[in-house]
């Protein structure tokens, strides 16, 4: 591994490569997870953003949004509250749970989560994200960890402070990504607006936002300084892209992943009957594919097809005919 990148150590958890999963809504289950992990360069899994309000009733057996299996580790968990006093009950659920670390979410744009004044909105609530996550940080010894955006306006002082008031506070990791609160995926992320952050902080910071290839990873590292990089959709469409860019970028040892595309879909669409109930299967078989299926030329028609489909049985029939085709 080349001088420059370490792996990271917090709290006794060690995320190398540094290279850290995305939450991301009906995507970063346990299905996908496996797949990822399968082809290897995953420092640290993530869930999917989870209620803190819900949290506590939830029976991690069943619930599409919590079952995990052994092999799924080192594994944080992303909680999105507004409210201290929701934290008390939902961290030590995730105790029960065997969580190796909690994340907090201040990032989310959805405007669903805006109006209960969450996510990103916590952003211009200063007072209450000190009250929130000194409360976490009273919770828990695993390693605490926050996710934001650069901000609802551009504003590096207004961003570093807030900074520096999380590490405060007891955050013991920050990720970042680096676009604005109303920006959408389409614009170009503002890695740079990440270095001044870091050189504010003494604590590991990771950039998101914009990764599709190794060379999206390489210059976001020498953009933003950062100490490591969160995958969130590059990862969706190609899991192994934690692989390449542990191997190309951070020197890792692991074998180059080696893609058969048909047999990358079955084996997620084998994982959800095996781990889901019914009910659950096909909403996130449509998910992926919207993402996986850029992987070909004409794979708007795979898209389409699963998308239109009624049942998983309909959808794999339809996805085999698209893969037979040779498109």
């Amino acid at each position: 591994m080349p001088n420059s990148y370490k792996p990271i150590h917090i709290r006794g958890l060690v995320i190398d490569p540094p290279l850290v999963l995305a939450p991301m809504s009906g995507l970063t289950h346990s299905a996908l997870r496996q797949i990822m992990q399968g082809f290897g360069g995953v420092g640290l899994l993530t869930t999917e953003m989870l209620s803190a309000r819900r949290l506590p009733g939830e029976n991690p057996r069943v619930s599409p949004y919590l079952i995990r299996t052994a092999s799924e580790k080192p594994l944080s968990y992303q909680v999105l509250t507004n409210n201290p006093e929701e934290l008390a009950p939902a961290i030590e659920a995730l105790h029960k749970m065997k969580a190796d670390a909690v994340d907090l979410n201040m990032g989310c744009p959805a405007p669903a989560v805006g109006r209960i004044g969450a996510g990103v909105r916590l952003m211009e609530q200063p007072e209450k994200v000190r009250l929130i996550v000194a409360e976490a940080r009273r919770r828990t010894p695993l390693p605490l960890t926050a996710k934001i955006r650069i901000g609802i306006d551009l504003d590096e002082e207004k961003l570093t402070d807030f900074c520096v008031m999380l590490e405060q506070e007891g955050i013991d990791m920050l990720s970042i990504h680096a676009r604005l609160k109303h920006e959408s995926f389409a614009r170009k992320p503002r890695w740079e607006s990440l270095a001044a952050v870091k050189e504010r902080l003494t604590i590991p910071v990771i950039a998101n936002g914009g990764i599709f290839s190794v060379e999206d990873a390489r210059q976001c590292l020498r953009i933003s300084g950062a100490d490591g990089l969160m995958l969130g959709r590059g990862a969706v469409i190609r899991p192994w892209l934690f692989a390449e860019i542990s191997r190309e970028v951070f020197g890792s040892r692991n074998a180059e992943p080696v893609v058969f595309l048909p047999a990358v879909f079955d084996n997620y669409l084998e994982l959800l009957n095996e781990l889901f109930r019914p009910e659950y299967r096909l909403g996130r078989l449509k998910q992926f594919t919207h993402y996986f299926a850029q992987n070909y030329q004409f794979g708007h028609h795979l898209a389409s097809r699963v998308q239109s489909s009624a049942s998983v049985e309909e959808a794999r029939d339809r996805a085999a005919l698209f893969f037979e085709s040779g498109a």
